[in-house]
C-alpha cells in the first residue's frame, strides 16, 4: 500500500527544482517522442532534443503528436503540459509534484479554511504587488477596489510609455482576433503567465483551486499568483510586443514574455513568493523539517486524533499506543 506513493525512477534529488528550469518552451507542428530521459522534437527539419527535467511547462501547439512515453518522462519529471492554440494560450494538464511532503498542501487549506487568515493571506499578496501601499486593515472590497484601480493606471501608464492607443481592456472568450493588438497581446501574456504560475503550483504540491482572492474556480489559486506579476512583467511587455508592430502578436508575446521571465529568475521568485504567503515566513515545520528540502522523502503517514503523525504501512489493530 505504501508503494502507491512512490515515483518512478527519478528520486528527489535527482529533479531539477522548479526554480531553475526553463519556464515554458513552446512546440507546433511536430511529434514529440521519448529517447532515454529526454523528449525529442520531429519534424520536417529534423530532430531536437530536450532534456526532460529542464521544463517548467512545455507549450503543445496545433499540429503537434505527443507518445505515450514522453508523457511518462515529463510526469515523472514534473513538468507541467499544456495544449494551446496558435493564437492564445490555455492550461489543460499538469505533471506530478515535485515535492514529496503536503507540508505545503496543508499549510495552504489551513489558511484558506480559516476567514481570518485567508484575509490576511489576500493582504500578503496586495503588499507583494503594491510594495509601496500598507493594506492592513482594508476589507476584501477595499482591496478588490484598489486592485482595480491600479491594474487601470498601468494599462494608461504603459500605453503613455509605448505609445500604443489604449481605449480600454476588452477580451471575448474564445475571439482572440476580435481585440486590437495591445488586447491580444494582454491575453497572450495573461494566458501564459496562468501556464506557468499553474506549473509552479503544481511542482510545489499546492492546490491549483483554494484560492486566497479569486474562488470558485478549479485555477483560483494559480490565478491569485499570476496576477502577482501582471502590473510588473505581463503588462508592460505585451505593451512592448504591441508597440513593436501588430502582426503575429500572440507568438510575439509568448516571446518575449518567456526571455523576461527567464532574465528575471521569475520562477525562482515564485517559489520563494508562495511559500512566504503560505508559511508566514516559518523557517521550520512542526515537525522539524526544513523548508529548503521540504518534501525531500517519500513517505506516507497516518495522522492521530491528538494530530500526531506515525508511520503508514503498519497495522495498528493491536497496538498499544496512546494517541
Amino acid at each position: 500500500m505504501a508503494d502507491v506513493a512512490r515515483r518512478g525512477a527519478s528520486s528527489p534529488r535527482e529533479l531539477t527544482r522548479v526554480a531553475e528550469r526553463i519556464s515554458f518552451i513552446y512546440l507546433e507542428r511536430c511529434t514529440v517522442h521519448r529517447e532515454d530521459n529526454a523528449i525529442t522534437a520531429e519534424d520536417a527539419e529534423g530532430t531536437t532534443h530536450i532534456p526532460s527535467a529542464t521544463i517548467g511547462t512545455l507549450l503543445l501547439g496545433p499540429g503537434t503528436r505527443i507518445t505515450h512515453q514522453a508523457m511518462s518522462v515529463l510526469g515523472d519529471s514534473g513538468a507541467a503540459v499544456a495544449w494551446v492554440g496558435e493564437q492564445g494560450v490555455r492550461y489543460y494538464a499538469g505533471g506530478r509534484s515535485l515535492n514529496r511532503s503536503a507540508a505545503l498542501l496543508e499549510a495552504q487549506a489551513t489558511r484558506w479554511a480559516n476567514r481570518r487568515t485567508r484575509l490576511e493571506v489576500a493582504r500578503r499578496m496586495y503588499r507583494l504587488r503594491f510594495p509601496e501601499e500598507d493594506p492592513s486593515g482594508l476589507s476584501r472590497q477595499e482591496l478588490l477596489g484598489r486592485e482595480g484601480h491600479r491594474v487601470k493606471e498601468c494599462y494608461r501608464s504603459e500605453a503613455r510609455r509605448t505609445g500604443v492607443p489604449w481605449n480600454g481592456r476588452h477580451y471575448i472568450p474564445g475571439d482572440f482576433a476580435g481585440g486590437d493588438a495591445p488586447n491580444q497581446a494582454v491575453t497572450a501574456a495573461a494566458q501564459c503567465m496562468y501556464g506557468i504560475a499553474h506549473a509552479v503550483v503544481a511542482a510545489l504540491g499546492c492546490s491549483p483551486g483554494l484560492g486566497f482572492v479569486h474562488s470558485g474556480h478549479e485555477l483560483s489559486f494559480v490565478l491569485d499568483v499570476a496576477d502577482l506579476y501582471k502590473t510588473e512583467i505581463g503588462i508592460p511587455v505585451a505593451f512592448d510586443v504591441a508597440a513593436d508592430s501588430i502582426e503575429d502578436v500572440g507568438s510575439r508575446t509568448r516571446r518575449a514574455l518567456r526571455d523576461r521571465i527567464n532574465k528575471a529568475g521569475l520562477l525562482d521568485r515564485c517559489v520563494q513568493d508562495i511559500k512566504d504567503l503560505l508559511l508566514a515566513g516559518q523557517t521550520q515545520m512542526e515537525n522539524g523539517e526544513d523548508l529548503e528540502v521540504l518534501g525531500g522523502q517519500d513517505r506516507v503517514m497516518l495522522r492521530t486524533d491528538r494530530d500526531m503523525s506515525v508511520p503508514a504501512g503498519r497495522n495498528y489493530a493491536e497496538a498499544e499506543v496512546s494517541w
